[in-house]
């Protein structure tokens, strides 16, 4: 049985079930990616809610394992060649995870390259844009007289799901008939913009034919379906 005790992280959340991967979550954008994946490949996993309304993140066993303060991170027993691994950023989880199991990364070397520039536009552009739309358009932001904030993430978040209308066009997929790392990546961020941050219309959401379309076939995977509810909300 693995020995997870040199992990800070592991005593203020205690395995159960020590021989799987953990993950340390919270089913925000971000969080779900993962989570997602995890019901996606079927590995076996063990889900910790992680309250960053209660600044968990910030706890000194939390920054043990993520010194960065974010969600999601995992503690997987079994890593590289048997021996434990903790892991943050939601995309290098993505990409770790996709690796380990040999699912939703092409082995073509030209298609997995494709496929990671999307999941990294995704990281750099998309999510942080549609994360400060929502700030200005849901939260304490709205509340700002001066527009401009807002109006400027509002313009470069349409700007961003039009590349995605585009790419979108004539494939199911972000990388045509093969769902992947890609789909996974950005279904979660789409899906609050146009539903709880209630932004869709400051992006012309309406105006697409392509994202909407994928979008509802992600959210139609019953392993999204799942994700998407991964772990319980505090």
């Amino acid at each position: 049985m693995p020995d997870l005790t040199a992990f800070p992280v592991a005593t203020r959340w205690p395995a159960r079930h020590p021989d799987r991967l953990q993950l340390y979550s919270l089913p925000t954008p971000n969080g779900v990616k993962v989570s997602i994946m995890l019901e996606e490949t079927g590995l076996p996993y063990e889900a910790h809610t992680i309250n960053i309304g209660a600044d968990e993140t910030w706890t000194p066993e939390f920054l043990a394992l993520n010194p960065n303060g974010k969600i999601p991170a995992i503690l997987d027993p079994n890593g590289p060649g048997g021996a434990p691994l903790a892991l943050f950023e939601s995309g290098a989880i993505l990409v770790y995870l996709a690796e380990k199991t040999g699912k939703f990364l092409p082995e073509d070397p030209a298609a997995r390259y494709e496929t990671l520039q999307w999941v990294m536009w995704q990281m750099a552009g998309l999510g942080p844009m549609f994360g400060q739309l929502g700030f200005f358009h849901k939260f304490a932001g709205r509340d700002y007289e001066d527009k401009r904030p807002r109006d400027r993430y509002a313009k470069e978040s349409a700007r961003l799901i039009r590349v995605l209308e585009t790419r979108l066009e004539g494939r199911d997929w972000i990388m045509g008939a093969d769902y992947t790392i890609a789909d996974i990546a950005l279904l979660g961020w789409v899906r609050n913009l146009v539903g709880f941050y209630g932004a869709g219309e400051l992006v012309g959401y309406d105006e697409l034919v392509n994202v909407p379309a994928w979008l509802a076939r992600g959210l139609a995977r019953p392993a999204v379906q799942r994700g998407l509810e991964i772990p319980p909300r505090p």
